[in-house]
Order: C-alpha cells, then sequence, then structure tokens
C-alpha cells in the first residue's frame, strides 16, 4: 500500500498546469483574479464553474497570455510561463478555443484548419490536416464549403479541429456549448472525453454544469477571484448545494474545509 508521502510526490508528477497566488485583471483598478490557487491534472478534464463575474473566463485568458499576471506564478509542466505570449504558448503545448464562434466565415473549412497551423513548417501541414479530419469525418465532407454553411456543431468541431493543428497536449476551451442544440452539447461533450482520454488535457469553462460534470474528472468553483471548492465532478454533480453554488451562494464552511484538504497548508 502507497504511504501518503508515495501519493503526495504522484499528485505532484501529474500536475500539468498550477496556478499560484495570481492576481490579474483587466486595468489597475479592476482586478478579477485576487490571488488564485489550483492545480489541473495530466489527462483529465477540470471544469470551471462558479457565478458570473467569479473569473473563469479570466483564467483562460490569463493562463494562455493574453492578460499578465500583476502577481503570483503560473506553471506548464513546472516551467513558469506567466508573462508568455499567446505564440509562444502554442509552441509551449497549449491551445486555446475562445468563447463564441472564431472562424472566418466567407472562407473555406479547409482555410479555416489551414490558419490554424499557420505556423508549422510548411512540408508537416498537409499531414497535420489529414489527422484532424480522420478525428473530424463530418468536416472532412465540408471541406471546401464555407465556414459559415457549416452547422453550430460542426462550427465547434471546426474550431476545436484547427486547436488541435498543432498537437497540443493542454486544450483551454471557453463556453462550448453555447448556441447549441442539448444533442450537439452531448457531441462536443463526448468529443472533449475522448481528447482527455487519449492524453489531451482540457480546463473548461461551461454554464451548462450538469452536463458537464457528467464528462469532467474535477470541478473547481470559483468564488470572487478565489478557489472557494475543489471536489471530484462526479461527486459535484449529486451535491444540493450545487445550484446555490453556481449561482453566487457563498461557500460556507463545509465546503471550505472541502478546499482546505485539497490545499492543505505548507508551512508557517
Amino acid at each position: 500500500m502507497a504511504t501518503e508521502g508515495a501519493a503526495a510526490s504522484a499528485a505532484s508528477v501529474e500536475r500539468i498546469i498550477e496556478f499560484d497566488g495570481v492576481v490579474a485583471g483587466y486595468s489597475p483598478s479592476l482586478t478579477i483574479l485576487n490571488g488564485t490557487t489550483f492545480d489541473v491534472r495530466r489527462g483529465e478534464i477540470t471544469l470551471l464553474i462558479g457565478p458570473n463575474g467569479a473569473g473563469k473566463s479570466t483564467v483562460l485568458k490569463t493562463l494562455f497570455g493574453m492578460l499578465t499576471p500583476r502577481a503570483g506564478e503560473i506553471r506548464f509542466e513546472g516551467a513558469r510561463i506567466d508573462g508568455k505570449q499567446p505564440r509562444e504558448l502554442l509552441a509551449r503545448g497549449i491551445a486555446f478555443v475562445p468563447q463564441g464562434r472564431n472562424l472566418f466565415g466567407s472562407l473555406s473549412v479547409r482555410h479555416n484548419l489551414e490558419l490554424g497551423g499557420i505556423t508549422l513548417p510548411r512540408g508537416e501541414l498537409a499531414g497535420r490536416l489529414d489527422e484532424v479530419l480522420v478525428r473530424f469525418p463530418r468536416i472532412g465532407e465540408r471541406i471546401d464549403n464555407q465556414a459559415s454553411t457549416l452547422s453550430g456543431g460542426e462550427q465547434k468541431q471546426l474550431e476545436v479541429g484547427r486547436a488541435l493543428l498543432l498537437r497540443p497536449r493542454m486544450l483551454l476551451i471557453d463556453e462550448p456549448s453555447i448556441g447549441l442544440s442539448p444533442r450537439l452539447v452531448q457531441e462536443v461533450m463526448t468529443l472533449l472525453r475522448t481528447l482527455a482520454d487519449g492524453g489531451t488535457t482540457v480546463l473548461m469553462v461551461e454554464q451548462n454544469v450538469r452536463t458537464a460534470l457528467k464528462y469532467a474528472n474535477r470541478a473547481l468553483v470559483l468564488e470572487m477571484g478565489r478557489l472557494a471548492l475543489d471536489r471530484p465532478a462526479s461527486e459535484l454533480l449529486h451535491d444540493p448545494d450545487l445550484n446555490r453554488l453556481f449561482l453566487g451562494g457563498h461557500v460556507g464552511h463545509r465546503t471550505a474545509r472541502a478546499t482546505a484538504n485539497a490545499y492543505p497548508a505548507s508551512g508557517p
């Protein structure tokens, strides 16, 4: 039987992203993240939830270099990345699919995909495109169509496929279910689960919380820019306080204890 020390060491090895006391916002007078601390474990789907304004999307933007932290550290596979530019983070293996539709509707599906691989050597692009089209056969069937003619679900597949051209080890995705029917939401969540099971770690912000929890490994609840709760997704799915947590109810003593257990004090 493994000792507690060995288990702690294994958990450390599994961390692919670490936020450590991160302070960030959109101006000196508008701070959103207030000492945010959490980790993301390799090969899992980690779901960020919380009320509007809690800092969920700000976490993704800060992680992807769109915002520069004013304090704290962000580490990817043990190396500091806070302050790095998105282009460098792409090269390191982090991809970001932002909220909403981020396609060039007047361009073909093929051209939209090729834009995702613009940093690749010319000789590698064709092979990477083939990899994506094998994973997304419906996109392959529409390869020469304008992107604007795709269904909502197909457009989301195209966005994710474009991000996967660079073979990221970490995928950040913000509100993937927006504008999709319940059936297409299930398809997108199944896709993300398949990616995670294949080794691509996923950090997701999603307001369709109950559906997302069915596919995620862990859920992190943010409250006023701080981590309020870290729980296995399957446990939180059945928590009677879930709606209160998501809609902005204060995380009380019971949930605060759960967070303390997830992040025990390391020293005075």
